[in-house]
């Protein structure tokens, strides 16, 4: 009897999981509210499984797989509000559009919005966290690779180097290309404070587009072709290049916002350039030249047998000091108040000259909205040491903004912006000194002999004319420095009238006046 009763239960368990584990069918359609047709491509899906599926070209469905457990199925679609439906035989979904994904926004002129579908002209647009803001102090390095058209030319590597932006390629050959900046409805100049000439002596002078920070950025639209000068005339032929910095938090009723981010990073050079290590300082291979420019002279190997300088003949240095076997005789070295007699070998003189670069960047922001006034400041430092010794940048700033709304007409609101940029930099082209270090023969201690007479520090010793700077002296006793304080900002009132002339017509007026002014030395 107990095994019949057993048997009976068990039997009993079976067919009650079989009931729970039968599926079901669901049909059904999706349109949309806006114009009543089919949505084609909708996703149905079974909340809380994988078990799903698109409608067809009528906007229909089918699924054969529910779960009898599942109770609520999932519909989307890109661009219209997603909605949640209780499961039924036959489900009909109406979807609506969803406005704020479909709206996209673009600041132009006066730091006015309008819908991207509106514009007559080309733009992009880049976010804040699209930036590249880690590792870099410039706004050039920051949009860098992130926008269709738009070519970044930097100078080079170094801290605070000038950079180039090109919108859609150049259009004068020997005319000025870059963009024109707009920084909250005001331009700005970004041009460099001195004129290089043919850059062909002195120091690489940074634009002043290096004076913003990126970190204070909340967005960059770039608007392009002619009717995009149209809104700034002749200074924007070229482009225009929009910047809105971080307003206040408006989603920070009851307390103030503080923000504080920093990244650090490091450089090395990757790659050197390949060059020559067997032969020495000379412009004949039968003869070594301690003064020559050129690296063709006897093998490294034989300078012990140089039948001047080497160590293991009869010349006039053997005769003076005594033979030196092993070694040769090298004339600045014995200039620099060192042993002129040294051992062949060879040097690392590139690697040995540029060093480990380091970039930090710091800032602290609060921000807050409150009774109809939005309010933001901040404080930044950006500090970066160069590869090339003694280059580096140091950069302070400081903002504030206001916006404040007095009525459903008024508003008013100020922006203000303070920076004070060091930069110390190598000089360049003929008067530069990577291409000595480069250029610097194997067998030359470079780093080791030091760089002037005892004594005499205007009395330079290098392996050649001393035209040419020792690169160790210049990090020692020289010194590009460039010093730039700058405040820029603007200030504006602005009155919308009630028209009520329906959502989509306005009328706006906005009064603004702005503060662009630096110093450099």
């Amino acid at each position: 009897m107990k095994r019949k009763l057993m048997l009976l239960m068990t039997c009993l368990m079976i067919g009650i999981g079989l009931v729970n584990a039968q599926i079901s069918k669901v049909t059904g359609n999706v349109t949309s509210e806006e114009d009543g047709l089919p949505v084609v491509g909708a996703s149905v899906l079974v909340k809380g499984t994988t078990v799903g599926t698109v409608t067809d070209i009528d906007g229909n469905f089918t699924l054969t797989n529910v779960p009898s457990s599942a109770g609520t199925l999932v519909i989307s679609f890109i661009g219209m509000q997603s909605q949640e439906v209780k499961i039924k035989p036959n489900v009909n979904v109406v979807l609506k559009s969803d406005a704020e994904q479909l709206e996209e926004v673009v600041v132009t002129a006066m730091g006015i919005k309008r819908d991207r579908k509106a514009l007559g002209y080309a733009a992009q647009d880049l976010k804040s966290e699209q930036l590249s803001k880690s590792g870099t102090t410039s706004l050039a390095n920051a949009i860098q690779g992130k926008l269709t058209g738009v070519e970044v030319r930097q100078s080079s590597g170094a801290p605070g180097a000038s950079s180039q932006i090109i919108i859609r390629g150049a259009r004068s050959f020997d005319g000025n290309n870059q963009p024109l900046y707009v920084i909250d409805g005001m331009p700005i100049n970004t041009s460099a404070d001195f004129d290089t000439g043919s850059s062909v002596t002195g120091a690489n002078y940074a634009d002043r587009s290096i004076d913003i920070n990126p970190e204070d950025i909340e967005t960059i639209n770039v608007l392009k072709g002619q009717a995009a000068s149209a809104l700034y005339g002749i200074r924007a032929s070229n482009g225009v290049i929009v910047i809105t910095t971080k307003r206040g938090s408006k989603n920070n009723l009851n307390k103030p916002s503080v923000t504080i981010s920093t990244n650090m990073s490091a450089q090395r050079v990757s790659r050197k350039f390949e060059r020559q290590t067997v032969y020495a300082q000379g412009d004949k291979i039968s003869a070594y030249n301690p003064s020559s420019s050129s690296t063709w002279g006897p093998k490294i190997t034989d300078l012990v047998n140089d039948p001047v300088y080497g160590g293991n003949t009869d010349n006039q240095y053997t005769a003076e000091f005594g033979k030196h076997e092993g070694q040769y005789y090298n004339t600045q070295r014995a200039k620099a108040g060192l042993d002129g007699w040294t051992t062949p070998q060879i040097y690392d003189n590139v690697g040995d000259f540029l060093g480990t670069g380091f970039t930090e960047n710091t800032n602290v922001n609060i921000s807050q909205s409150l009774n109809g006034v939005n309010y933001s400041f901040g404080l930044n430092n950006s500090y970066q040491n160069g590869i090339i010794p003694s280059t580096g940048m140091n950069r302070w700033g400081a903002r504030g903004l206001v916006d404040w709304k007095i009525n459903e007409e008024w508003n008013t609101g100020f922006s203000a912006n303070y920076s004070s940029t060091k930069i110390t930099s190598a000089p360049g082209a003929n008067d530069g000194i990577m291409n000595v270090v480069y250029s610097a023969p194997a067998e030359y201690d470079l780093k080791g002999i030091p760089t002037h007479a005892p004594g005499d520090i205007t009395n330079q010793v290098l392996f050649r004319s001393t035209s040419f700077v020792n690169p160790y002296w210049w990090a020692d006793h020289n010194e590009y420095l460039q010093h730039t304080n700058r405040v820029f900002g603007n200030a504006y009132l602005e009155y919308q009238p009630k028209l009520n002339w329906g959502d989509g017509f306005t009328l706006k007026f906005r009064e603004q006046a702005g503060l662009d002014i630096w110093t450099s030395n």
